[in-house]
């Protein structure tokens, strides 16, 4: 990597930036992001990066604290005369407000890319965003990297037979369909009914599971809900052993108790978020490689269609 790149880490999730680096034989840049009493953040680099490609590794997550260092990072790199700002987002905050839905409600995710626009971001590098039309809420360039990457590796490695991808909700359909097409296996489909935000009220499986191996795979876990009642139904039908897989695994409130003591056998999440504390049914694995290869194509000018590939 040439000496006009440099890589920044807020304090989101650090441990996946130095991964980051690492796989591109680079440090990490010197930051200083001091807190007042009040909470309020202030942002410091302590190198020069006139005239370099600043990539700032931070996904926003909650707190929203972790958005505001974002913005300022990106604004302190603007006025410190980087040539590019290129916010490298493993986890897009608010992705899940994506339209609106009932009358008199926010679109969370249009105005993080308005925030983000104002802020001087050149380019945005994210993965597994809710929904895919977010990347036409921008006016610039956006990468959409995809946790299949990792996971149909994995997949495979575990040479399952009987096989059957399970979809936790319809709006999971495509993604689970794509993983199906690619392993030649099975799919189940389940609908659900919400009585509120987080809360399932039914959830019933679509499909056959009796006596197969089954994966279900979505995008985020939160609380746990959905997931675990999907497979706690997979369970009641039948099926050998249930695993589960989600790119970003927030894991709220209750959420990895909801899962230890659930139907499935493992979770399998991504490092985009740090994992709150070590779980034995609750495995990391890691996507560091596959954004370093990304950056390291946006600043050699090559191709990087070859990464959203299944």
């Amino acid at each position: 990597m040439n000496s006009d790149v440099a890589l920044v880490s807020g304090g989101a999730n650090r441990a996946l930036a130095e991964r980051i680096a690492e796989h591109l034989g680079m440090q990490l840049l010197s930051v200083d992001i001091p807190h007042f009493k009040d909470g309020e953040i202030q942002v410091y680099y302590n190198e020069t990066i006139r005239g370099k490609h600043v990539f700032i590794i931070q996904p926003t997550f909650a707190p929203a604290e972790n958005i505001m260092e974002l913005l300022l990072l990106i604004d302190a790199a603007k006025r410190a005369s980087a040539y590019k700002i290129i916010a490298v987002m493993p986890y897009f905050g608010y992705a899940r407000q994506d339209r609106k839905d009932k009358p008199r409600t926010s679109i969370g995710a249009k105005l993080m890319s308005n925030l983000l626009t104002a802020a001087g971001v050149d380019r945005v590098i994210t993965m597994d965003l809710h929904a895919d039309q977010i990347q036409g809420f921008f006016e610039i360039p956006v990468d959409h990297l995809f946790s299949s990457n990792v996971f149909l590796p994995y997949i495979k490695s575990l040479e399952l037979d009987n096989l059957c991808i399970v979809s936790p909700d319809t709006g999971g359909t495509k993604r689970a369909s794509t993983y199906a097409k690619a392993l030649k296996c099975d799919l189940a489909i389940g609908y659900k009914q919400r009585a509120k935000q987080n809360v399932v009220a039914d959830l019933q499986i679509i499909g056959d599971v009796k006596d197969k191996n089954v994966i279900i795979v979505d995008d985020i876990i939160d609380t746990g809900g959905t997931l675990c009642k999907a497979a706690a139904r997979c369970k009641e039908a039948g099926a050998k052993r249930v695993l589960a897989m989600c790119a970003h695994g927030l894991l709220s409130g209750s959420g990895m108790d909801n899962v230890e003591n659930s139907a499935i056998e493992k979770l399998i999440i991504t490092d985009t978020i740090p994992l709150k504390r070590p779980s034995e049914s609750i495995e990391v694995v890691s996507v560091a490689k596959l954004m370093a290869e990304v950056i390291r194509s946006v600043m050699e000018k090559t191709s990087i269609s070859s990464h959203f590939d299944v």
